[in-house]
């Protein structure tokens, strides 16, 4: 009895030491993409696909991953590095995808614009919250990027939920508000062409109108576009420019530029570091293709996910005097440069009594730069003193108000601004 007694538990020690070598040989089967249903409420019947990485935090940080037209959140799972990030830093990764013809996002219908207002909004919402209830997801940490359609969605999701997200980046998006449609369509040809043109304070009135009544943090905002987009058009970038620095109350003139590639050129609003409220990086010669390699990592960056502290929304600077212009009216120029070229955004302001009913603004490039394209305008020569004419939306400017246009131009070396401009005949201020 006492020999099969010894028999017996040699036998199980060996295979207690058999189960720990496998358990130490084999690593653990990695994370996969799985779907959830019944998450709450969903108008719109979106599907909700989930990525929860084997080393996820015990508080995770939430990231909403958007997909493009045609696409679906298994197909932007696979085809970008949120994943393979989510892996190293420990957050779980929400990928929605959109079921309606075209796979598109809806960003054009007054429910969409509105918090709480219902469609694809809601249903996005309601997978962040049942991450926060059955993954103890941070609700303090929830972020949200997405590109072309997704990257509209990024910037819908951040004026109607300003109370959800912390941040968003947008690659190849369009101002919130700028794919409304009144007929029922989900498309806007005059925003997709970079046609409609707001002041600021108009592009940050309609993220403030989806919220009547909010008044606490905005979410920070990185916005990525390529000069070279055929389908979402560049002007878009700078108008999300000019309306999220003016949801954080600051200037559009860039406090920080850089180069961190030899394409592309970063702005920052507000301040220097990566904390800043807002971040554009323009892509030269880059069509409608994004995210790139390498691109998601300055996301997860700019999120604070990569183990940095997160950013902080920068506070409201007291606002600076406008200089006095010179005559009826004011000019304002901002350039964003490379190696070897630049894009301008050119603002003018009729700051007369009277409507400005067709314009011609005349000013002299300095030496070595040559206009490529412009939008908004026409502009003619290319070079020297040139002449940038109205086209059709935009000739009339009532007094008090503002029109915009842009251009792209090359350099040799000289990246200074006109120093004088005149608006049909009259000579203006510089703000």
């Amino acid at each position: 009895m006492r020999t099969t007694t010894r028999v017996l538990g040699a036998l199980i020690a060996a295979a207690m030491f058999v189960v720990a070598w496998l358990t130490m040989a084999s690593p653990a089967s990695p994370a996969s993409l799985t779907e959830v249903t019944n998450f709450g409420t969903n108008p719109s019947g979106l599907r909700m696909h989930l990525y929860v990485p084997n080393n996820v935090a015990a508080r995770p940080p939430i990231l909403v991953a958007v997909h493009y037209c045609t696409g679906s959140g298994p197909a932007f799972y696979s085809g970008t590095e949120f994943a393979s990030l989510a892996d190293r830093y420990g957050f779980i990764v929400i990928y929605p995808s959109a079921t309606r013809s075209g796979n598109c996002f809806d960003v054009s219908s007054p429910q969409a614009l509105k918090h709480d207002g219902g469609s694809d909004p809601v249903g996005i919402v309601s997978m962040v919250k049942y991450v926060e209830q059955h993954n103890n997801g941070d609700p303090a940490r929830v972020y949200v990027t997405g590109a072309s359609s997704g990257g509209m969605m990024t910037n819908v999701l951040l004026g109607d939920y300003p109370d959800v997200f912390k941040a968003g980046a947008a690659f190849m998006g369009v101002p919130f508000g700028c794919f409304a449609t009144t007929d029922g369509s989900g498309w806007n040809s005059a925003c997709a062409n970079g046609t409609i043109i707001k002041t600021p304070q108009e592009w940050g009135d309609l993220v403030r109108g989806a919220f009547p009544g909010y008044t606490g943090a905005r979410p920070r905002m990185q916005l990525w576009h390529g000069t070279e987009d055929a389908t979402l058009r560049y002007p878009n970038f700078q108008e999300e420019i000019k309306q999220w620095t003016n949801v954080h109350g600051l200037s559009q003139t860039p406090a920080f530029t850089d180069h961190p590639q030899s394409t592309w050129t970063r702005t920052r609003y507000g301040g220097t570091g990566t904390n800043v409220a807002v971040e554009g990086i323009s892509l030269q010669g880059v069509g409608h293709s994004l995210p790139q390699g390498g691109m998601a990592a300055s996301v997860i960056q700019f999120f604070g996910l990569d183990g940095g502290t997160p950013g902080t929304p920068t506070p409201t600077p007291t606002p600076t005097p406008t200089p006095t212009p010179a005559g009826a009216c004011r000019i304002t120029y901002t350039m964003n440069t490379w190696n070897t070229g630049f894009t301008a955004s050119v603002t003018i302001t009729n700051t007369s009594a009277s409507p400005v009913n067709t314009w011609a603004l005349t000013f002299t490039l300095p030496g070595g730069q040559t206009v490529t394209s412009a939008w908004s305008a026409t502009i003619s020569p290319a070079s020297g003193q040139v002449t940038a004419r109205n086209v059709s939306y935009n000739g009339t400017i009532a007094a008090g108000a503002s029109t915009n246009f842009g251009f792209q131009a090359n350099h040799s070396g000289n990246t200074g601004k006109p120093t004088s401009f005149a608006l049909n005949g009259t000579t203006c201020g510089i703000a």
